[in-house]
């Protein structure tokens, strides 16, 4: 398994790896006992997490409004497999300052050196004035597994949506983290994380009589397709590729801080139309702190 434990700072999934955004607006990654000398901090852990963004993707859909964001984290731990996590994210320009809360849940568990398992339960509230503008409040389940091939890393998630549509998403991530040795009396190091990801889930394919095109309508968004139905147009529900995104994380690791930036590319796979998907670069720079 990679020398890291991976948990939920921030939404998911993610925004930490922007797009998925990103596993969520939110995963973050922190030395492993293992690989810090086999120093042992507890089974008890706290985290502290802060960073800003240039704009929130999440499952193929920018929930910031294609605004910067800045957002702040509290993370408990228990024996690096279960974490329970909280925060607040502030939009620039919005009012209020806060525009909505995420609050997680997540277990994994690690079977041998090739194989592990992960769940986890994601709440995103939003302020109730902001629910026409940006997103409707809404609860994402996922369930993960991790295959390590040595030279790859495999993540397989299957996910669900629970707002007034709900939809399902299914997640396909290759990565590779590697680290350098350990400098400043095996203090310190830099770690990478590179990675590519595919998202799946419902298209609406819409049909004239001359024409027909390819949409993605988020759940979690009121705008669905207007409604627009009539005697010469018809909707269709498909299921398809919705995206491809790709990442280079690069984080600063020490026992206690972690400092990472990460900028990324997303390229949405399907027909732009009436709502074309997030399409260009992100960049989002986080620090994650153990309090103990």
């Amino acid at each position: 398994m990679k020398a890291v434990t991976i948990f939920p700072v921030l939404i998911m999934a993610a925004f930490p790896h922007i797009s998925s955004a990103q596993e969520t607006v939110a995963e973050a990654s922190t030395a492993d006992t293992s690989s810090n000398g086999g120093r042992n901090q507890g089974i008890h852990s706290l985290y502290a997490g802060t960073g800003y963004g240039s704009n929130m993707v999440y499952l193929g859909s920018t929930i910031s409004q294609d605004k910067p964001y800045g957002y702040a984290s509290l993370t408990y731990g228990i024996g690096d497999k279960f974490y329970l996590s909280g925060s607040a994210v502030h939009l620039t320009g919005t009012i209020p300052y806060v525009a909505f809360y995420t609050a997680s849940a997540s277990f994994s568990h690690t079977f041998n050196s090739w194989l592990d398992i992960s769940a986890g339960l994601s709440r995103y509230q939003v302020h109730k004035s902001l629910t026409d503008t940006l997103f409707e409040s809404f609860t994402y389940g996922e369930i993960s597994l991790g295959i390590d091939w040595k030279v790859l890393y495999t993540k397989l998630s299957a996910g669900r949506i629970f707002s007034t549509e709900s939809s399902s998403y299914y997640q396909i991530r290759n990565s590779r983290y590697f680290q350098t040795p350990e400098f400043g009396s095996g203090k310190f190091y830099f770690s990478f994380d590179p990675y590519v990801n595919l998202i799946l889930g419902t298209l609406t394919k819409t049909e004239t009589s001359n024409s027909s095109s390819i949409v993605f309508t988020p759940p979690f968004r009121k705008r669905g397709m207007n409604q627009q139905t009539s005697g010469s147009t018809t909707y269709k529900s498909i299921f398809g590729i919705l995206e491809a995104d790709f990442g280079i994380p690069v984080a600063f690791n020490s026992s206690r801080l972690t400092i990472e930036a990460e900028p990324g590319y997303i390229y949405p796979l399907y027909e732009e139309s009436a709502y074309p998907g997030t399409k260009g670069f992100l960049f989002l720079l986080s620090a994650y702190l153990r309090i103990f």
